[in-house]
Formats: structure tokens, sequence, C-alpha cells
């Protein structure tokens, strides 16, 4: 195994970014110090590491910084590449396609739900849609369409991979945790056995590896907190009306 050095992992208790970073560092078995940082109170090691975007996760190894999460997830798969697993396959057209649904996790599934529970929060912060909720039927029809295509994906595969865990399922995995959370708040069902079967035991398989199931944000916690986004903006829409 490589010389790990000195390492260390700037990130929030609730980032689903840094988790991807916590995931990897652990299955790879590399020691590091995590510091979770308050983002409205910005510690002098997260501007100095990362001064352009000051955001997390970042990486220090050995003094120098690498910044964004799919980013850090190569780095890490690059430079202790001879501890296991692999993060990316060697095949050149498995690479390729890993990293194409690494993206997509990113630029779809993620930035939907997400957008999903503000939309619901404030309907009038997204000027895509006119009328009253249509922003939340909307959100949810493009939502159901690239969870269908992940379900064709996972048909017949252990992970998005193959048969070894990866950047690709690092980068879709918080939705086992978080998923449920948003459903309990905004009162919908975004992911269901009967419609999503693969991607179902693909969520049952992703929990039952100790390293992701022991580096989950507590649930309560974030109920408390995504419920206090939502209300954060009630309360805006309701001054606003007034």
């Amino acid at each position: 195994m490589a010389d790990q050095g000195e390492v260390k992992l700037l990130k929030t208790w609730s980032s689903l970014f840094g988790l991807r970073v916590v995931w990897a560092l652990k299955l790879k078995g590399i020691p590091y110090e995590s510091v979770d940082e308050d983002l409205t109170n910005k510690s002098d090691l997260l501007l100095q590491y990362n001064p352009v975007h000051t955001k997390v996760p970042v990486l220090i190894h050995n003094g120098k910084s690498i910044c964004e999460s799919l980013v850090i997830l190569e780095y890490i798969d690059e430079t202790w590449s001879q501890n296991p697993p692999r993060l990316l396959p060697r095949d050149p057209i498995q690479r390729a396609s890993a990293r194409f649904w690494a993206k997509f996790m990113d630029e779809k599934v993620n930035l939907e739900l997400l957008e999903l529970l503000m939309a619901q929060a404030l309907p009038s912060m997204w000027q895509a849609f006119t009328k009253e909720g249509r922003e939340q039927e909307e959100g949810v029809a493009s939502i159901a369409e690239n969870l269908k295509l992940l379900e064709a994906e996972l048909e017949g595969k252990k992970f998005l991979g193959g048969e070894e865990i990866g950047i690709p399922d690092f980068a879709l995995g918080w939705l086992v945790n978080l998923v449920p959370v948003f459903e309990e708040i905004l009162g919908l069902k975004i992911v269901d056995e009967e419609r999503h079967p693969s991607l179902s035991e693909w969520s049952r398989r992703i929990s039952d590896i100790p390293v992701i199931e022991e580096s989950w944000p507590p649930r309560d916690k974030l109920v408390t907190k995504w419920a206090a986004i939502r209300d954060h903006f009630l309360a805006t829409a309701r001054a606003s009306s007034g």
C-alpha cells in the first residue's frame, strides 16, 4: 500500500458531497483527520485551502488541497491505486461510463431532488413554472424519468459499475439516507419497491456495507435541518405576500 502521508478532510456533518469522500477513504483504509466546518463562520483553514469557492469538501494531502467531491474521489483512486477497491474501472470504456453516471447523478438526480424540496417550500422562487402546484408536479415527473433510467442501468447489476462499488455509487449513495427524509418532509413517495426494484435492492446493498452504514448523518438531525429550511422559505413567502 502507498504511504498515505498526512490526510485531512474538511466537510460539514450533513454534506452529502463530503460523505462520498468519507466512504472512499474508509473503504480504502486511508487514515485521515476529519474537520467539520461551520459554513456560517468559515475557518481560516477552509479559506486557505479553498479560497476561490470556500466550499466543502476539501481534501488536504501533504499540505496540498483538492476540491470538488468527484475530483477528490478520482484523486484518491489514483493516489492509492494499490488500496482496494478500485473506484474507477481500468477498462477505458467502463471508466468513461462510470464518469458519465457520476456526472448524471450530480447534474440531474441530486439537484432536482433538492430543487423539489425548495419548490414546494416556495413556488414563486422557480421561474420555470407559472401556476401554483405545477413546480412540484413537473419536478416529480422529471425525477421519475431520471430514476427510470437509473433503474434500467442497475438491472442485473450489484452496483452501477458492475460487481464492485465505485464512484457512480458514491455519487448516488446519499439517496439511501436522504430521500426518506425528503419524503417525510414533502409527503411524497419518490422511490418505492414496486416501481424501482433494482434501485431498492441496490439501496439495501449499499446500506449493508459497514463503513457506509456507520457514516450516515443522524436521521433526526437531517429531518430537523431540512424542515427548518422549508419553514424559512414558507415564512419568507408569507411575509412577502402579506
